[in-house]
């Protein structure tokens, strides 16, 4: 190749690999900075996708997990509850047994019966006051529905649909509500009149399009308004706008807790169902009782002997309810650490950076470098050896 001072061809040549060396150290550093494999979808676009996937798999199933615990708490809650009763429906069978032998006088029988229908009376209490994250747990559930609906809140007025969630907290039956709505703030309010406790709403971006809903929610009173178009955001709401709940009571109380990362509820979801453990749901033979006035007489309190052995084995029923789901979701609990296991291993080979190979390949770009620097520098040298042709 001839010499020549326009173009220096080495020297182009040099620098083409040193940008090359470059370039693919600075690729290196920063796989090994950042620890993983795929820094960006150039270097393997599918393992990326893929990974990404199994990465929001993993976190939620961690979240799943977090979810069994939960759940675990709630039953453990109750059980505990449900050992109390247990002692209480213990103390009664004494009291009645103790009121049945006839050396008592009827004067003492009544202070036997006293205590054993103020224990009822404590059955019930800690039957309703049992809470889980202000749900109650052994009351079973209610179903509140809206009843009479204001002319300013109804479906011409845009208010689709009042509905209350499975678990309407502070609602008693006919109950009377005030909804408000402010068009300077965008916000609705509701207001339990009996009660005098209120909550209002996020600011509303406005009416829904044509043929579409929007949601409006009060965690309060586990509430949402459904609003259609026909709702006009710039007019005040003030008269003509109560509705009245209507409070249906069940002796059950459902609970369904995501144990999945997946939507499919029978895959991923697990409802809890635990029974009323008040008197009248554990024996209703025992509830008469505690309403009475009094044992009369001996016959009375051995009538009462066999309720309170049927309350306790209805409460023994129901706790062994309660340890059946609890050894359900242990073994869920296991097979969620399982699959958590398994599905980061398998991001883990997809995406994370092999630092000892890794490491030997930054050395051998860092030497590639160094050498193109080098031969770089002598390519620029060589127009020199021109300038002797000229002395």
């Amino acid at each position: 190749m001839s010499l020549n001072i326009i173009s220096n061809y080495a020297a182009n040549v040099a620098h083409r690999n040193l940008q090359a060396s470059d370039e693919a150290a600075t690729r290196s550093l920063a796989k090994l900075s950042s620890g993983t494999r795929v820094v960006s979808a150039r270097d393997d676009a599918a393992s990326m996708a893929i990974g990404s996937r199994l990465n929001a798999e993993s976190q939620a199933l961690k979240t799943a997990t977090v979810n069994v615990g939960q759940a675990n708490s709630m039953l453990q809650i109750a059980d505990g509850a449900m050992g109390t009763i247990d002692s209480v429906l213990v103390r009664m069978k004494t009291l009645a047994v103790q009121g049945s032998s006839e050396n008592l006088s009827s004067k003492e029988r009544q202070f036997a019966f006293d205590e054993f229908q103020s224990l009822g009376q404590e059955i019930d209490r800690i039957s309703t006051s049992t809470k889980f994250n202000g749900n109650k747990l052994l009351a079973g559930d209610q179903t509140v529905t809206s009843g009479t609906i204001g002319a300013n809140i109804n479906t011409a007025a845009g208010v689709a649909a009042i509905t209350f969630g499975d678990h309407a907290a502070g609602v008693t039956d006919g109950d009377i509500f005030k909804l408000d709505y402010s068009s300077t703030t965008n916000r609705f309010t509701i207001t339990n009149t009996n009660t005098g406790e209120a909550t209002s709403s996020d600011p509303i971006a406005g009416a829904p399009n044509a043929g579409t809903t929007s949601e409006v929610k009060f965690d309060k009173f586990d509430l949402s308004l459904t609003l259609s178009s026909a709702f006009d955001p710039t007019t005040d709401i003030t008269a003509t706008n109560n509705f009245t709940a209507t409070v249906a009571n069940s002796t059950t109380s459902n609970f369904k807790f995501q144990i999945g990362a997946g939507s499919d509820i029978a895959e991923n979801q697990l409802q809890i169902s635990i029974d009323s453990i008040d008197v009248s749901g554990l024996s209703t033979g025992l509830n008469s009782d505690i309403g009475g006035a009094s044992w009369a007489n001996s016959s009375d309190a051995l009538a009462s002997i066999d309720h309170v052995n049927e309350a306790i084995d209805n409460l023994q029923t129901r706790r062994a309810s309660i340890g059946t789901y609890q050894n359900r979701l242990d073994f869920a609990a296991q097979n969620l650490s399982t699959t958590q296991e398994n599905t980061e291993a398998a991001r883990s080979t997809l995406l994370d950076l092999d630092v000892a190979s890794e490491m030997t390949k930054f050395s051998s770009k860092q030497v590639l470098v160094q050498s193109g620097v080098a031969m770089l520098s002598q390519a620029n040298q060589m127009p020199q050896n021109l300038l002797r042709l000229l002395q």
